[in-house]
């Protein structure tokens, strides 16, 4: 197993588990102690974990709105809905819509009224915010389950074929260079069908997570038709980002 792969694999099992030894990495990744602690040296370089005693725990798993298999998490959560607020501003009763997996979309989810939507998802936090609505049109395009995400070759071919008008699309990190990046690459596929099919992307991200790099970038800036962002973005970050051309409304309409 080449070492991205390693990378990779480490990180889904301290999303699911939050903290893992290096005698359990080895055992589930065939590979010595040696490696997995040089691995593990890598991961935290980058910001992506932290050490501890015979192990290591995600660095800034709160932060990244990582979402546990059974609760969505709460921190940040007033500018989560402040972000849903305007990014519901950009949807119109019988729109055809996207919404990625995340803490933010799920915000979005329960700010939508019970009205005439279709809702393309495969976060089941939102299926299970949305199903509460009757008049909305669920669309699951179903595969297996990563944490609260269903995805996998079936239903990304499923998702080529919509029609899709708006979606919104959350990420781990988001940096001028390096794009919008997630953890691991079993999500990658699904964002991408997502964006290359909607006629409009629109990204929805704390400022928390602006400057910030995960492990595999999905999209580049420069793909998304609006990023919406809560007022706790710093003037010079905002002045930074759209100079560089990207087009960010923040949550309080500036």
């Amino acid at each position: 197993m080449n070492p991205i792969l390693r990378h990779e694999k480490i990180m889904e099992v301290l999303l699911t588990n939050k903290e893992v030894t290096v005698i359990e990495l080895s055992e589930i990744l065939k590979v010595t102690g040696k490696t997995i602690r040089e691995d593990l040296t890598k991961l935290e370089e980058q910001g992506l974990i932290r050490r501890v005693h015979g192990g290591a725990v995600l660095a800034q798993a709160d932060q990244f709105g990582i979402l546990p298999s059974k609760e969505p998490i709460t921190k940040h959560l007033d500018m989560k809905k402040s972000i849903a607020a305007a990014a519901m501003q950009r949807i119109l009763p019988g729109d055809i819509i996207a919404l990625d997996g995340g803490s933010t979309t799920l915000e979005i989810a329960r700010h939508m009224p019970n009205q005439q939507y279709t809702v393309i998802t495969n976060d089941v936090h939102i299926i299970s915010e949305l199903s509460k609505k009757d008049k909305i049109n669920l669309v699951v395009p179903g595969g297996y389950r990563v944490r609260n995400i269903l995805t996998g070759p079936e239903a990304v071919a499923y998702v080529k074929q919509l029609n899709i008008q708006k979606a919104f699309i959350s990420a781990t990190g988001i940096h001028l260079e390096h794009g919008l990046s997630v953890y691991t690459g079993e999500l990658i596929d699904f964002k991408r069908a997502l964006i290359d099919t909607a006629r409009e992307t629109i990204a929805v991200i704390d400022h928390h997570k602006f400057g910030q790099t995960a492990l595999r970038t999905f999209a580049q800036l420069q793909e998304i038709h609006c990023l919406i962002t809560d007022d706790g973005l710093p003037e010079a970050m905002l002045a930074e980002y759209r100079k560089a051309g990207i087009p960010i409304k923040l949550s309080g309409g500036h």
